[in-house]
């Protein structure tokens, strides 16, 4: 069966955006366009340094040759099988022939965009998604995070910086994440009684009576943190250090936290504009609602 191939990069350079997309001075030429998808590194190391398999299969959706040129180099040298797609539509037939671990995925792209794309996979999967995008508003990074994005990386942007968002979340969530069926992990301690919520750590699953709550890896690991020790505020800092991998740099980058906090507000409270098991610390974070005794049970 032949191999997925990656979206044509033969365009000329006077077809590339005129600004880099790239803060780090990345070398656009290092590798040519019109490969297979999965790739070989031009440079590979001795075989017997090679790992046996990949880390993970990763998906990069974006309509710059440059940009793909240069993240399929990077991340295939860095460990990764690299699929790549130019438009919305080639990105969703990858997906659902390749199933990859991860999405990086630009929001402006031709025939569907990178939004509209988003909604379709929240839809059928929990795939971690990292949106890159030259729309650095507010707004628009909000609205990413809305339609279930994990993280939002604003162009231009350092290579670098995202190889290491990448590792953050692939290393939270464990490989395997494009499955909308829960894992057997090895995390967690037990089950977490939450009010008449059922919070299972080993599955990652959360139900109430007996319906399962649909939710994403990022949104179960904020549940997580925010209720293994009820009452205590977790500053909003902190919640974006150990579930994004990065200090805040910038007050925008804290709105990360709040729109996830949103989200599972919406999935888990009776009434999210008055909620009672998510409590904001107003100029601080947030803390979970003590439940008195028997919050926390042991697994059977």
């Amino acid at each position: 069966m032949p191999t997925p191939s990656v979206a044509s990069s033969a365009s000329s350079a006077s077809s590339a955006s005129p600004a880099s997309p790239f803060t780090d001075g990345a070398d656009l030429q290092d590798s040519s366009g019109g490969a297979s998808a999965v790739q070989q590194p031009a440079s590979p190391t001795p075989a017997d340094q090679q790992p046996t398999q990949p880390i993970a299969t990763l998906l990069v959706v974006d309509d710059e040759a440059a940009v793909r040129r240069v993240l399929l180099m990077r991340l295939q040298l860095a460990g990764y099988r690299v699929l790549c797609a130019e438009d919305g539509e080639e990105a969703l037939a990858l997906f659902h022939k390749e199933q990859p671990d991860l999405v990086v995925l630009d929001v402006m792209l031709p025939k569907l965009d990178g939004f509209a794309v988003c909604r379709r996979l929240r839809a059928e999967s929990c795939v971690p998604i990292i949106f890159l995008s030259a729309l650095d508003a507010i707004a628009e990074r909000v609205a990413g995070l809305d339609l279930g994005a994990d993280d939002y990386l604003p162009k231009p942007f350092s290579p670098k910086e995202l190889e290491a968002r990448i590792s953050t979340i692939l290393r939270r969530m464990g490989r395997g994440a494009a499955t909308s069926e829960p894992r057997e992990l090895p995390t967690g301690s037990g089950v977490l009684r939450v009010g008449d919520l059922v919070v299972d750590t080993n599955r990652r699953q959360v139900t109430r009576e007996g319906q399962r709550i649909a939710l994403t890896y990022t949104e179960f690991s904020l549940l997580e943190l925010l209720f293994r020790e009820p009452g205590r505020v977790v500053p909003r800092a902190e919640i974006l250090e150990q579930l994004w991998g990065y200090p805040p740099r910038r007050a925008a980058d804290l709105r990360v936290v709040d729109v996830y906090v949103a989200r599972l507000r919406g999935k888990l409270e009776p009434d999210p504009r008055n909620p009672e098991l998510i409590l904001t610390v107003r100029g601080t974070g947030y803390a979970s609602q003590r439940m008195g005794e028997g919050t926390l049970a042991a697994a059977g």
